[in-house]
């Protein structure tokens, strides 16, 4: 199985840096989350959204996967954080082992995180859901420690 761990990739923890992701509400960037099937390869090499193994649209999921909506990042005792709602496709059929978060706006669409589910996770002509963890120093998708 390709998806053994969540992770981020290094080219993100460098564009961080660099100013390349603006992760406030308002700002105008568009992060987005594709969904893959059980062939996709992702490592800390990874730098930005690709096509291959994405799952098949179906229902309201489309290649590209579907636009995130932020949560302000904000910071807990040392920890820095962001995260996002959930997000869910309807009426569609779907078989995922993760997916990718990344950013829609920015040029090369970079790479943000890539997430494992820790196995097949499916819907049959029905709705699939990312159900993201609570926005806190230890739950939230993005931290910065």
């Amino acid at each position: 199985m390709a998806f053994t761990s969540n992770f981020m990739p290094t080219s993100f923890k460098v564009e961080i840096l660099k100013g390349v992701h603006n992760f406030s509400t308002g700002s105008g960037q568009t992060f987005r989350l594709a969904l893959y099937n059980d062939s996709a390869t992702f490592n800390a090499s990874t730098t930005a959204y690709v096509t291959t193994n994405e799952v098949a649209n179906s229902g309201t999921y489309a290649k590209g996967g579907g636009a995130l909506t932020k949560i302000t990042p904000t910071s807990s005792g040392t920890t820095a954080l962001t995260d996002f709602a959930d997000l869910s496709f309807t009426t569609a059929t779907i078989t995922a082992y993760g997916a990718l978060i990344y950013n829609d706006t920015a040029t090369g669409n970079p790479a943000v995180a890539v997430l494992a589910f820790g196995g097949p996770k499916a819907s049959t002509a029905g709705t699939f859901t990312i159900v993201f963890p609570a926005a806190t120093a230890t739950g939230a998708i993005i931290r910065i420690a």
